[in-house]
């Protein structure tokens, strides 16, 4: 039982967050690429699979980013009771519970057509070296960006079988809005990064976050609009968009507090409501 609890620890399974802002976009680009005329079993059926290898990659990705990180999560409060930085869980373990995470989520793969295989195994490096970033870059955020929104475009092609612009602008503004909230995720764990010498936009942008956060989500919010347009989506798309509107700036930027580590943990959390409001308004504007 306790190897058990050491192995939820590890994957954060308890912390549901990590997996859903990993399915969310899968769950957008399969939205908007269906056919709700066609079979909805299908629909269900790839929503389940694309849960199922978000919650099973970021489980590896969590291992794999404690094993490089273990050094450094040592010295974050946050961070230094992590079962590989305490030392509970050793990396050769580690290693292993990560490579057959990788082998489950390969079998849940291979039930999607062969141009999203392609693409999901060309995308392995990106969810391996994102943890390396925070060393070299203050755009940590943004390989985030695009490694945790990839799903996007595998959620398409799985119904489509080919890519074209309505996904690559969506996949780019929801790159901008990874970037948003793993900011205002950073700044729990500003003053110990800057004190190890860990980068992150939270670093870069401290002096002035709202208006990075601003043009972020303006960007990501512009996209939604301009999806909507290009897929001729009905009425009530644009309608919930208020709501998605009233999230973004009202609820989140407004009443953010970067001096807070539990008001931005809970702003950033509010993201996963985002994410429901967002498939639900593109699933109505549709049919």
């Amino acid at each position: 039982m306790n190897q058990i609890n050491l192995f939820i620890e590890l994957t954060r399974f308890k912390k549901p967050i990590g997996y859903m802002l990993l399915f969310w976009p899968c769950a957008w680009g399969l939205t908007l690429g269906f056919n709700f005329l066609v079979e909805k079993a299908t629909y269900i059926l790839y929503l389940i699979l694309f849960l199922l290898g978000a919650i099973l990659m970021r489980s590896a990705g969590c291992i794999v980013n404690d094993i490089i990180d273990r050094n450094f999560d040592k010295k974050v409060l946050r961070t230094k009771s992590r079962p590989i930085a305490s030392g509970k869980v050793s990396v050769k373990l580690g290693i292993i519970y990560s490579l057959i995470l990788c082998l489950l989520a390969f079998f849940v793969l291979i039930n999607f057509n062969y141009l999203t295989i392609f693409l999901a195994l060309g995308s392995m490096p990106l969810a391996f070296t994102y943890p390396l970033m925070k060393r070299f870059t203050y755009w940590p955020q943004l390989f985030l960006g695009i490694t945790f929104n990839y799903g996007l475009i595998l959620g398409w092609t799985s119904i489509n079988n080919e890519i074209n612009l309505v996904p690559i602008i969506f996949y780019i503004g929801a790159i901008f809005w990874t970037l948003g909230y793993d900011t205002i995720y950073g700044f729990q764990d500003i003053k110990d990064d800057e004190i190890i010498g860990l980068k992150s936009t939270s670093i870069k942008f401290k002096k002035n976050p709202h208006i990075f956060l601003c043009t972020s989500y303006t960007i990501f919010f512009t996209s939604l609009l301009i999806v909507g347009y290009l897929m001729e989506l009905n009425k009530i798309f644009f309608l919930s968009m208020v709501i998605v509107f009233f999230q973004i700036f009202l609820v989140q930027i407004k009443k953010l507090n970067f001096n807070d580590p539990l008001n931005c943990y809970k702003i950033f959390k509010s993201n996963n409501s985002l994410g429901f409001i967002i498939t639900l308004s593109l699933i109505l504007g549709k049919i």
